[in-house]
């Protein structure tokens, strides 16, 4: 069973000089050919998993750069029916939305935008080489908001000259129901890589914890590590993620997670680049032992402030986990860094600040796992 499913759509506007992603600027006839290519990988896909989406992710790129009758296209010829409660999430930049795009979008089902705003600093903005501006931004959100709308904003934080305490008040003062967090990540090839850039660890731990109490303070929870949420409007197709559940993808660079039936490993495939895609040549694919995927539900499901249920992935994986990990968990319990209740464990405040090296101590309990 498949009931999410994630698309590619990596034409953007502009290349953003911290991005690392499989972006690309539109060329002629490149968005006619991949959408052809995606109505093919779709069919099969389908013909594979047929049954209704919970949620459909369409991110990029900047998916709302295509035009409307792309747009239309690429709704039109994906051949699955949507549950009825189904989130319909869209990735937009603020410099491609106006009142008109925004009732297209309602009339295909999208009706979640998660708004790449980063910032409500003009001069922030213009050092991140965004193509919209503060008051680009304000008059997009409030105009999602106003045609209905669930709204996710997403913020950079930790920056150079930032005033972060300024970009969380009027962000939460726009009433929105969602907002990711991000430290600026200066990845090899990018051309803030290129001008030495480097990140400030300490400014960034600041970050998140003003980040956590302005948020909380107007309603929005933290509920993964960069997530906050109103009750409700958690990201569900990103909790399929941090679940280790499974979900399709479709066209390049994406990347799907699939069961195996009858067998104690899943598979992960991933498409290969845009050029090589529309040629239909192979992606990567990959094996996940269960031991390898209890590590990785450990890791992405201590992510989430809800936690990790141990006993529901000895169920998934057929693996003994709690006895090997339990002298850990009641050491890093101990220290303040883990609440272990019932089969769950999760991390305390202290716990999310320093989860990478928990997650790497909850690890060595399970090198041996399998053998």
């Amino acid at each position: 069973m498949l009931d999410s499913l994630y698309i590619h759509s990596p034409f953007c506007p502009t290349i953003c000089p911290y991005c690392d992603f499989h972006a690309l600027l539109r060329t002629p006839r490149s968005v006619e050919t991949y959408l052809k290519r995606i109505e093919q990988e779709a069919g099969e896909l389908h013909a594979a998993y047929p049954g209704a989406l919970r949620t459909l992710y369409i991110g990029g790129g900047t998916p709302s750069f295509l035009r409307s009758a792309e747009l239309e296209l690429l709704f039109s010829v994906l051949p699955w029916k949507l549950a009825t409660d189904a989130e319909v999430t869209l990735e937009a930049n603020p410099g491609t939305l106006n009142r008109e795009r925004l009732r297209l979008l309602a009339a295909l089902g999208v009706n979640r935008l998660s708004i790449g705003v980063q910032s409500l600093s003009d001069k922030v903005l213009h050092t991140l080489g965004r193509a919209h501006g503060r008051r680009g931004a304000l008059r997009v959100v409030e105009e999602a908001l106003e045609e209905g709308f669930r709204v996710s904003v997403d913020l950079i934080l930790g920056l150079p000259g930032q005033d972060i305490e300024a970009d969380l008040r009027e962000t939460t003062a726009l009433g929105v129901g969602h907002v990711s967090t991000y430290t600026l990540q200066i990845e090899a090839g990018t051309l803030f890589a290129a001008r030495g850039l480097h990140p400030d660890p300490d400014l960034e731990a600041e970050a998140f914890e003003l980040a956590e109490e302005v948020l909380g303070a107007a309603g929005l929870a933290r509920y993964e590590v960069s997530n906050f949420a109103r009750k409700g409007e958690e990201a569900r197709h990103n909790q399929v993620y941090w679940e280790a559940g499974f979900w399709g993808a479709l066209v390049p660079t994406a990347t799907g997670q699939y069961t195996i039936s009858g067998r104690d490993y899943v598979v992960r495939r991933s498409a290969p680049p845009l050029p090589r895609w529309i040629e239909q040549r192979p992606g990567h694919q990959e094996l996940i032992s269960a031991p390898v995927y209890v590590k990785e539900a450990l890791m992405l499901g201590l992510r989430q402030v809800r936690g990790l249920d141990l006993r529901a992935l000895e169920h998934r994986t057929g693996l003994v986990i709690e006895p090997r990990l339990r002298p850990v968990i009641a050491r890093l319990t101990f220290e303040g860094l883990l609440v272990a209740e019932a089969n769950t464990i999760r991390p305390t405040r202290a716990g999310m600040i320093r989860l990478h090296p928990l997650i790497l101590e909850l690890w060595s309990a399970l090198d041996a796992l399998g053998k």
